[in-house]
């Protein structure tokens, strides 16, 4: 298991290995675009090259790219959804040129559709973005702190998902779908999104049971760590330094204790103010780890 944060790509992706190592990284998550909106920047082969170079230099394990924040697959305006489609997709294909692991994304909200048709609606826009796609970055659904309706404050959601568009008779019947095609690897777990969404993380026995049932502790492929300025199952999406919000230190101990022990990578998303000290807290807490659940 490792160890790491989200670092800016200011200047150029290539300089992004540096700025995780400095704080301590072992992996690193990164946007390789503007959150916000706008045209990616292109990654030609001398960037890419000088990535993989600093990649290298640093010794940073894994990378990990989170999607911008405007995804909405179950939009109601047609030009929203299938740009939605364009831009994970396109985060694959960039994904596999730098040799990222995973690709991570939220999902939008149901606020225009009701829950059952934008669940339906967000599996077929999966559905796209993965059709005929053979790259090796892998797509993580990530779950929401559940405020304004966004989809996946409630895990067994990404869990019916994942199972519509894995399911073998949503192939196509091409080559690739005959071997089973492209398919979504599973979540990426935020510890703050889960707390505000009704997942207690202080009894900790109780909600990896919970999380189980619900999805499955296999489907956990990353975990963003991050505890919580808000309160339990407020659905408010406020991060805070680890032992210092509500989740506390002694959840974290059992955190970062099952992550160790089912080989999860941990990515910190709080503020740069003290995340070197975060990822330090984490380190600490792993080499004492002792998973008894």
């Amino acid at each position: 298991m490792n160890i790491g944060a989200h670092v800016s790509i200011a200047g150029g992706i290539f300089n992004a290995p540096e700025r995780a190592a400095d704080l301590g990284a072992e992996v690193m998550q990164i946007f390789t675009r503007s959150p916000q909106g706008g045209k990616a920047p292109e990654l030609t082969p001398e960037i890419i090259k000088e990535f993989a170079l600093r990649v290298s230099r640093y010794a940073i394990r894994d990378t990990y790219i989170h999607t911008p924040y405007y995804i909405n697959f179950a939009s109601s305006n047609n030009r929203i959804r299938y740009g939605s489609v364009s831009v994970v997709r396109d985060e694959l294909e960039r994904g596999s040129l730098i040799g990222a692991k995973y690709v991570m994304t939220h999902l939008g909200t149901a606020k225009d559709l009701g829950e059952k048709e934008a669940t339906a609606k967000t599996i077929e826009m999966l559905k796209k973005c993965l059709e005929g796609y053979v790259g090796a970055t892998k797509l993580l659904l990530e779950n929401s702190a559940g405020a304004g309706a966004i989809i996946g404050d409630d895990l067994s959601e990404l869990a019916e998902i994942i199972k519509g568009v894995n399911s073998p008779a949503s192939t196509r019947g091409d080559a690739t779908s005959m071997r089973g095609g492209p398919a979504i690897a599973g979540i990426c777990l935020d510890t703050q999104h889960s707390f505000a969404s009704g997942y207690d993380w202080r009894d900790f026995g109780k909600t990896l049971a919970r999380i189980d049932k619900e999805l499955g502790l296999n489907k956990i492929k990353l975990i963003h760590a991050n505890d919580s300025q808000a309160d339990f199952a407020s659905n408010r999406d406020r991060h805070e330094h680890i032992g210092e919000g509500k989740i506390g230190l002694e959840a974290f101990t059992q955190i970062v204790a099952f992550a160790e022990k089912n080989a999860i990578d941990m990515i910190l998303e709080t503020e740069h103010d003290k995340v070197k000290e975060d990822i330090e807290i984490l380190k600490n807490i792993r080499v004492n780890s002792i998973f008894n659940f």
